[in-house]
């Protein structure tokens, strides 16, 4: 048992929705952490509003609250729960920052709550900029000349001091957000004011900059009887002024020499013992490349980013043994979880190098500044694990799912000198492709580091690649992540191929499943389809099948090495996939659960002669192929939007001759909506055209006619024969906006009975005649009249978690145990709808607009969003309330309201302005708009596009409602107004449909209605 015997109920408070800075890796360490207290008998209580997740899910903790995390929902369920300890460090700033809210507004001790493991004084010391500072001066470890700033004047005096460039960090925010390095005065108020703005007591951190400098990072763990190791060290490749959420990085650290590596070992140490923090804990460091001399960048007194991907990279689980440490143990007390027979009071050795590289969302936000700096711009992050340095890079360029396998960008090949120096000048996400096609073209080493700073092996190193790039390589082998350089041996079967001579891993004759992951999170495909890899991991063990996972993401529950029965951390391309295939000989590979990445290994698979577990590769295919789908279709007297596919410009125009606009445009094979566009003329189809990508026979675009009407969203689970939907979501925006992007609602709620028969009818009809075995997504939309078909994805989607925890079906592993050989009439849910349940789900889109700087953020085909909440409760008011304030926004009673709205949106948007009205609301409007108003009798006052920024501050505007004609264009107003809410924090709706769903919630905070907040599982106690 735990030292602290007074622990009988303790809180775990969540990280709420991905977003950039804070991403899976919450998931990964909430699970743990809450696994790791489950075990010890105590009863877990846990808070998120992420439904995509697996630590949402009923089993994990012993209560779960998908609920908004805040101030007032956290009190709520502190007093119903009384728990007698609260963990804060799982959940990333989120959950960090929330504690000391409680811990200063005294409602810790009001219910006599303990905060656990890392102390309120100690997370104080490490994110107040001025008390950390303080205490490392005390100490003894050097940090920057710089100044604690809480106004604009001070960060002038500090500049005229001491010159540029300076960097800036705000106190307790994630990401680096509002941060970011000033090179001159402009960028000094800029990036000061919106710093100020970011930090949740107004306070950043000036400090001279050590942009050059090598950035290292310790991973470092402690407990209450002082035992302190080092789990790993990290080099960024990349050096100071990269954050190193957006650098690449590599453990163990390469370019240290022992007397430096045992200096900042020695400095970790002293700053986590004198911080006093019990757990899991990140030290930063800035070394100078040409002296002994380093400074203390800072400490996250948490697990972070950089503890996941240590653990993935050591075998090492430090947010458990962190959870442990929490309730009282001492490390002495625990054991290694990888060798089972070894005390985890051990610093891990790694005879291997792992290597990391962010995932970045540029595919989406083509208008973005892509400059990496200290504030982070990526969505995820892949690892690779190899014998060597090249062929760990090699592995992880090969893992980002893109079309390129080694280090040669093809958009480079032809780039002259100035052109590559150019493009390594501007320091973007592409950068190491840049240095080797410079090394490539016979550019010096020499400059090529006078230009980065990045560490001269490292460029050899490069080097070497591009000198190899077309050898032949050994066969592959694989290795076993120990923990202990093979001192002990170890009981988990954690594998990374090399090429090498000895092949460690042992395959055992039982029957397998392969189940291929989802690789790193990105828009549109995010942590939903980790849920679905893992359910779909232990429906496997549960058949009785050993189960083999195969993903490259360090930050996700599937990769945790105790998840799967085989883990195997390996690109997923198909070389890759198809030798651990040969070696393992599975039953069958499932595909239907990693997204789009999986799905598009089918057809390869299917060529290898490899079995497909589920539906058949033909009929995956015909579901991916929108000629051979529309077909289909015709076929069983289905209507979907008459539409073509076009190969060409030429081909393109004749095609929109026939439909007429407006049509949807978008490439074949792609998820998310990537580079999906609606057309009103034919302009924008040919500039369209010319700008897609990689447009052939084999790749055509898919043009549609546009379909104005409700998108509705059906997830259903077939066994060939019949079907179970578990419910049916439907959408509050209106055709046009992407499905990720739209707030959704279960029940749906204007749907006649007619129409959901229909619905259920066709989803019966189609999920049959595809041969659908496991899951199915079908996207319809109903204009009034007729149902028509938008697409019909043959694999899991971003919904199924939402509708297995708010249904109780755990739809992933039903379709598992189908793929398997059941059928529905062995469980006890029947067929076809099921009927709805007493509550309400409102699912809400999360962007992290503040990150993606000159993004367009307007609603639109092409997904954006990062993540989601969910608001449930029995009340669907409630429910959209607690959806809305979930995602961050703030609901305000009355205030002034900022309106630009297009031509077509006007009279429409006449009724929902009246209702703010009557609410109090002052209005203000762009010229046109205002205008219109003033004609429907409509007081509004002019707000000018040139003033827009000041007045926006000034009048205390607190909502913008703004509908574009076209976006993505920075010269344009409507993006121009979209970028002021943007810069100051104001909630903007870019449709209709959304601003009118925000009155509810306004309803409600006007109305002073009494909130419950419930366990979910209450809902269903009949």
């Amino acid at each position: 048992m735990p030292l602290n015997k007074d622990l009988k109920k303790v809180m775990i408070i969540g990280s709420g929705p991905i977003i950039i800075g804070q991403a899976a890796e919450f998931d990964y360490s909430g699970t743990q952490a809450c696994r790791a207290i489950k075990e010890e008998g105590i009863e877990t209580i846990l808070v998120n509003s992420n439904p995509a997740t697996i630590m949402t899910d009923s089993d994990v903790a012993d209560k779960v609250y998908i609920e908004p995390i805040n101030l007032e929902s956290i009190e709520k369920i502190i007093q119903k729960e009384r728990p007698d300890g609260i963990l804060a460090g799982f959940g990333g700033q989120t959950a960090l920052n929330l504690a000391m809210k409680l811990y200063d507004a005294k409602i810790l001790e009001k219910y006599n709550v303990k905060l656990l493991g890392t102390s309120s004084e100690t997370i104080k010391k490490a994110e107040d900029r001025e008390k950390f500072k303080e205490l490392m001066e005390s100490i003894g470890e050097p940090v920057a000349n710089s100044i604690i700033a809480q106004s604009i004047n001070e960060c002038v005096e500090f500049v005229k001091e001491n010159g540029y460039p300076v960097i800036i960090r705000p106190a307790y925010t994630l990401g680096g957000t509002g941060g970011g390095i000033a090179n001159n005065y402009e960028e000094l108020i800029r990036i000061c004011t919106n710093g100020i703005k970011s930090s949740p007591i107004g306070q950043i951190l000036l400090e001279q900059s050590v942009a050059g400098w090598k950035e290292i990072e310790y991973e470092v763990i402690r407990d209450g009887k002082d035992n302190c190791i080092i789990v790993c060290n990290m080099e960024n490749l990349d050096p100071v002024g990269v954050h190193t959420g957006d650098s690449i990085v590599v453990a163990p650290s390469q370019t240290l020499r022992d007397k430096e590596y045992q200096m900042l070992r020695s400095s970790s140490i002293n700053i986590v013992r004198n911080l006093n923090v019990q757990g899991g804990c990140n030290v930063q460091f800035a070394l100078d490349p040409h002296s002994n001399r380093y400074i203390v960048i800072e400490v996250n007194p948490r697990v972070s980013r950089s503890s996941a991907l240590a653990s993935k990279a050591t075998g090492y689980p430090i947010a458990k043994i962190s959870a442990k440490i929490a309730l009282g143990y001492s490390l002495d007390e625990l054991r290694n979880s990888v060798t089972r027979n070894s005390s985890a009071c051990f610093e891990p050795t790694l005879d291997y190098v792992v290597l990391k590289i962010p995932k970045f969302p540029f595919d989406k936000f083509t208008t973005s500044e892509k400059r990496l700096g200290t504030q982070m711009k990526a969505t995820g992050e892949v690892m690779a694990i190899s014998r060597s340095f090249e062929d760990a890079l090699l592995k992880a360029v090969r893992s980002l799912d893109t079309e390129i396998n080694n280090l040669e960008n093809k958009t480079m090949i032809n780039m002259k000198k100035e052109e590559i120096i150019a493009k390594i000048k501007a320091c973007d996400h592409e950068r190491i492709f840049a240095i080797a096609h410079a090394i490539r073209i016979g550019i010096d080493i020499d400059e090529i580091y006078n230009i980065t700073k990045i560490d001269k092996w490292f460029l050899y190193k490069i080097k070497n690649i591009v000198s190899k790039e077309n050898n032949k390589n050994k066969s592959l082998v694989y290795k076993m992540v120990d923990t202990c350089g093979g001192e002990f041996d170890a009981k988990t079967p954690y594998y990374y191929s090399c090429y090498d001579e000895e092949d460690e891993n042992e395959i055992s004759n039982n029957e397998k499943i392969i189940i291929l992951g989802s690789g790193p999170i990105k828009i549109g495909q995010g942590i939903e389809f980790d849920y679905c890899c893992v359910h779909g991991v232990l429906g496997s063990k549960e058949a009785g099948y050993e189960a083999i996972m195969i993903n490259n993401n360090p930050e996700t529950v599937s990769t945790d090495f105790d998840i799967a029965d085989k883990l195997y951390f390996e690109p997923l391309q198909i070389d890759y996939v198809m030798d651990i295939i040969n070696k393992e000989k599975p039953k069958g590979v499932i595909v239907q659960f990693g997204g789009q990445t999986s799905i598009n290994l089918a057809k390869k698979l299917h060529e290898n002669k490899v079995s497909i577990l589920g539906t058949p590769f033909e009929y995956i295919d015909l579901a991916e192929d929108r000629d051979k789908f529309g077909k289909f279709l015709e076929s069983i007297n289905i209507k979907a939007p008459k539409g073509d596919i076009a190969s060409d410009t030429n081909e393109a125009i004749n095609i929109s001759k026939k439909l007429g606009y407006p049509l949807v445009v978008r490439p074949s094979y792609v998820i998310g909506g990537r580079a999906m566009q609606v057309v009103y003329d034919e302009e924008s189809l040919i500039s369209y055209m010319r700008q897609a990508v990689n447009i052939s026979k084999d790749h055509p675009v898919l043009i549609d006619k546009y379909i104005r009407g409700i998108e509705i969203e059906v997830d259903a689970i077939c066994d060939g024969d019949d079907i179970l939907i578990p419910g049916i979501m439907e959408h509050v925006e209106r055709t046009g906006v992407h499905s990720g992007d739209s707030i959704s609602l279960y029940p749906p709620v204007s749907l006649s009975d007619d129409v959901i028969d229909t619905l259920v009818e066709y989803t019966k009809k189609i999920s049959i005649g595809l041969k659908t075995v496991g899951l199915i997504n079908i996207q319809y939309v109903y204009d009034g009249e007729n149902i028509y078909v938008i697409e019909v994805n043959p694999r899991a989607s971003r919904t199924v978690p939402i509708l297995s925890k708010v249904t109780q079906v755990p739809m992933v592993k039903i379709a598992t145990n189908l793929m398997l050989g059941k059928k529905l009439s062995d469980y006890t849910y029947g067929t076809g709808l099921m009927k709805d349940k007493n509550l309400h789900a409102v699912k809400v889109p999360v962007f992290s607009s503040e990150k993606i700087v000159g993004a367009d953020m307007h609603l639109g085909p092409e997904m954006k969003s990062t993540g989601e909440v969910l608001g449930i409760d029995k009340e669907l008011d409630i429910a959209i309330y607690k959806g809305f304030v979930g995602a961050n926004l703030t609901v305000p009673k009355s205030g002034s309201l900022y309106i630009s709205l297009r031509d077509v949106d006007k009279d429409e948007g006449l009724l929902v302005i009246k209702n703010y009205v009557d609410l109090g609301f002052k209005i203000y409007g762009s010229r046109g708009t205002y205008e219109f108003l003033m004609k429907n009798n409509i007081d509004c006052e002019i707000i000018e596009l040139k003033n827009l920024s000041n007045q926006i501050a000034s009048k205390g505007i607190d909502i913008i409602i703004n509908t574009p004609t076209k976006g993505n264009i920075p010269q344009r107003e409507g993006f121009k107004i979209r970028k002021s809410a943007i810069e100051h924090k104001i909630p903007i709706f870019t449709s209709l449909d959304t601003a009118r769903l925000f009155l509810k919630a306004i309803y409600l905070k006007r109305k002073d209605v009494e909130i419950d907040y419930t366990d979910i599982k209450e809902y269903f106690i009949s």
